[in-house]
């Protein structure tokens, strides 16, 4: 499960479907992302980023957990 995820979408008080609607990807897929059972495209990992504000990249490092999300927020 990626917490880090969903906790940066909180933050900006959006909701599953309001993340979908601004990456143009389904409720389902964001809910997929987010309990790990799928990644993004790099396509999908740049928006998502993008519109809640982190380095995308952050998706494809090995064991992306609670400590990248901890880097990821001091680098941005």
């Amino acid at each position: 499960m990626k917490k880090w995820l969903i906790e940066y979408r909180e933050e900006k008080k959006l909701s599953q479907s309001d993340l979908a609607s601004m990456v143009d990807v389904s409720r389902e897929y964001i809910s997929m992302i987010e309990t790990g059972n799928r990644n993004p495209s790099v396509a999908v990992a740049k928006k998502i980023g993008k519109a809640l504000g982190f380095k995308w990249e952050v998706f494809f490092k090995e064991n992306s957990n609670e400590t990248l999300h901890d880097e990821n927020k001091k680098q941005s």
